[in-house]
C-alpha cells in the first residue's frame, strides 16, 4: 500500500470523525448574539435530568441503554482496529474495504456520545449510524463467505483458516444491533419495556446471548488452528458459552436475582482484557517481539478480537439488571 493511500485512508477517518461530531452535537437555540457564552456554558454545565427520571425504573430503563451504548463503542473499537490491520494487510484491494473504518468509527463515536446522553428519546443520527453499521456487517460477510468459497478447494477447513474471517463483520453486524436496540429502548414506556413484542430484558439477554455463542465459536476456529498451544486458550471457548446459556436461562425464566449469572458475565467481562493482554504476549515472544511490531501484529495473534467478549459481557450485564426489574 503507498504512503498517498495511506494519507488518503488517514483523511477520510479524520473528515468522517469530524462530520460525526458535528452531527451529533446538541441542538443549541442561542441567538447569534450568545452562541458563545453558551457553548462555555453548556462546556462546564453538568447533564440536566428530568424529574421523571429520579424514579429507580426509569433510571434502570435509561442506564440499561447508556450500557448497551458503552458496550456498542468497546465493540466497535475492536471492530475499527482489526479491520484497519487487516484491510491495511490486505492493501486495500477493494475499494469496499474502507468501509468498516468509516463504519466502525461512526459507532465508535455514537456510543460514546450515546452513553452520556439522558434523554428517554432515540437520537436520530445515532439510530441511522447503527443501522448502516448492521448493515454494513452484514454486507462485510456476504464478501467474506464469497472470499472462502472462491478459493480453491472451496468450503474447507483450509480456508476457513486463511481466508477472510466470517466472524469479524459480524462483529460489526453485532455493534450496530446493540446501538439500535438501545436507541429503541428509549423510545419504549417506562414501566414495562418491550422489544421485539417481549419484554425489554427478556429480548436483551436472548440478543447478547446469541453474540457470545458466535464471538465463542469464531475464537474456537482460530484456537483451533492455533492447536490450543497454551491452556489459557481453552478459556474463550469454555467460559462465555457458559455464561451465554446462564443468561439465556435468565431470560427465559421467571425474573429473580441471580448472583451466579451475574459473576459468570463479569467473569466474561474480565477475560475479555485478560485474553488482549495474552495476545500482547504472543506478540512479545515472536523473534523481534514488540521492537518487530510493524510485522509481528499481523503475524501474531490478533489484538483487538478479546475485547469483544468484554463489551458483550457489559451488555449481558445490563440486560440482566433490567431483566430483574421486570414481573
Amino acid at each position: 500500500m503507498t504512503s498517498q493511500r495511506l494519507a488518503g485512508l488517514l483523511y477520510a477517518v479524520a473528515g468522517v470523525t469530524a462530520v460525526a461530531a458535528l452531527a451529533l452535537r446538541p441542538a443549541k437555540h442561542e441567538t447569534a448574539g450568545t452562541q458563545e457564552i453558551g457553548a462555555i456554558r453548556d462546556a462546564f454545565a453538568r447533564p440536566v435530568r428530568s424529574p421523571a427520571l429520579r424514579t429507580p425504573r426509569v433510571r434502570a430503563h435509561i442506564a440499561a441503554a447508556q450500557r448497551f451504548n458503552h458496550s456498542s463503542a468497546l465493540l466497535a473499537l475492536s471492530v475499527l482496529a482489526d479491520s484497519a490491520m487487516e484491510h491495511y494487510r490486505g492493501s486495500f484491494d477493494n475499494p469496499a474495504m474502507f468501509t468498516p473504518l468509516v463504519s466502525g468509527t461512526l459507532s465508535l463515536l455514537a456510543g460514546l456520545h450515546g452513553g452520556r446522553d439522558h434523554r428517554q428519546q432515540t437520537h436520530q443520527v445515532r439510530h441511522a449510524i447503527y443501522l448502516a453499521a448492521a448493515a454494513a456487517g452484514i454486507a462485510g460477510t456476504g464478501f467474506h463467505l464469497y472470499n472462502v468459497t472462491k478459493r480453491p478447494g472451496g468450503w474447507s477447513w483450509n480456508n476457513l483458516f486463511h481466508a477472510a474471517p466470517l466472524g469479524a463483520p459480524m462483529a460489526l453486524l453485532l455493534s450496530g444491533a446493540l446501538g439500535a436496540v438501545a436507541e429503541q429502548l428509549r423510545d419504549e414506556p417506562t414501566h414495562d419495556p418491550q422489544l421485539f413484542g417481549t419484554q425489554a430484558g427478556r429480548a436483551l439477554g436472548l440478543l447478547v446471548s446469541a453474540g457470545l455463542i458466535g464471538t465463542a465459536g469464531e475464537a474456537a476456529l482460530l484456537h483451533f488452528r492455533g492447536a490450543f498451544q497454551h491452556r489459557a486458550m481453552y478459556a474463550p471457548v469454555s467460559v462465555p458459552p457458559l455464561a451465554a446459556v446462564l443468561l439465556a436461562q435468565a431470560a427465559l425464566a421467571v425474573p429473580r436475582e441471580r448472583w451466579f449469572t451475574r459473576f459468570w458475565l463479569r467473569a466474561t467481562t474480565a477475560l475479555g482484557f485478560v485474553g488482549a493482554g495474552f495476545h500482547a504476549r504472543g506478540i512479545a515472544r515472536r523473534q523481534g517481539g514488540w521492537r518487530n511490531w510493524s510485522q509481528n501484529i499481523f503475524s501474531g495473534p490478533p489484538l483487538p478480537a478479546p475485547p469483544s467478549f468484554s463489551a458483550l459481557a457489559l451488555a449481558g450485564l445490563a440486560a440482566l439488571r433490567l431483566r430483574e426489574r421486570e414481573t
